[in-house]
């Protein structure tokens, strides 16, 4: 695999996760009350704690993204 291989492979997956929490985003901001919905036919979960694991999951899926997908794709554009 040659460095630009590896480099469109990050800019990809920074590309795909970044659309993956913008929709997430966007569906809790904007469709709460149907992703609530949803998600109480499967699990008893009160309003506030439904808030609480979707922002933390938003979160921590932000952070993975910067550790394990944007990071590597700015080593790779610093060492050229």
């Amino acid at each position: 695999m040659t460095i630009e291989t590896a480099r469109q492979f990050f800019l990809w997956t920074t590309l795909f996760n970044a659309g993956m929490v913008l929709v997430w985003f966007a569906l809790i901001a904007f469709a709460r009350d149907w992703v609530r919905g949803l998600h109480g036919k499967w699990f008893r979960v009160s309003e506030d704690r439904f808030d609480a694991i979707h922002y933390a999951g938003i979160a921590l899926y932000k952070v993975g993204i910067f550790l394990f997908c944007l990071t590597p794709l700015l080593a790779l554009l610093i060492i050229g």
